[in-house]
């Protein structure tokens, strides 16, 4: 049987960088449905108006967008402990403690070099996010937008990656790599 470990610094950064992924998509989500600011200005407005009282649609918005702040907020937080979490991903393997994926070795069966393909197309999808967030954050103001339109499409990415990771893990979990979820929570499996 051959034995995989995976080292604890490896489960940490894996966990927490899923953590911090699964709280991004839960603010997106939010921003795009709930706390929608139209949908946040249409329920104050009909407050409003049921007490004899009114604002412009402008002015909704505005206080929509004040009273969603926080939540945001918690957006901005997350991404830079991701920044933080992918720089470290990216130094330690310099240390030993986590390989670099090579896809291009010639070693490799079809399915893992599509494996290590998917996660090198991941992990340059999300450097360009969080270059993205930190120019709309602390870039000049004329980045801003453009910025913008590159960040949002974070979205599909790590929503097509979510599913292509739990589809591969829940394959090999029931075909030829037994024990791989226990494996990545306790640190060490046992391949049959």
């Amino acid at each position: 049987m051959e034995k995989t470990e995976y080292s604890k610094m490896y489960r940490i950064i894996h966990w927490a960088i899923a953590v911090s992924f699964l709280l991004l998509l839960i603010t997106i989500f939010l921003r795009l449905t709930w706390m929608n600011k139209y949908h946040v200005a249409a329920i104050i407005g009909e407050y409003l108006n049921g007490a004899g009282q009114d604002l412009s649609q402008d002015q909704l918005i505005v206080l929509a967008k004040k009273i969603r702040q926080p939540m945001w907020d918690w957006h901005i937080y997350i991404g830079y402990v991701l920044v933080g979490l992918f720089s470290f991903r990216f130094v330690i393997p310099a240390f030993g403690q986590m390989k670099f994926q090579n896809p291009v070795d010639q070693a490799l069966s079809i399915k893992m070099k599509f494996k290590k393909w998917t996660y090198l197309v991941f992990y340059l999808c999300v450097v360009v996010s969080l270059v993205t967030g930190l120019l709309i954050e602390l870039g000049p103001k004329g980045f801003k937008e453009p910025m913008e339109e590159i960040h949002l499409l974070g979205i599909y990415y790590l929503t097509a990656f979510i599913i292509i990771h739990l589809a591969g893990i829940l394959i090999s979990e029931f075909t030829d790599q037994k024990g791989i979820i226990s494996s990545i929570i306790s640190g060490t499996k046992a391949n049959e």
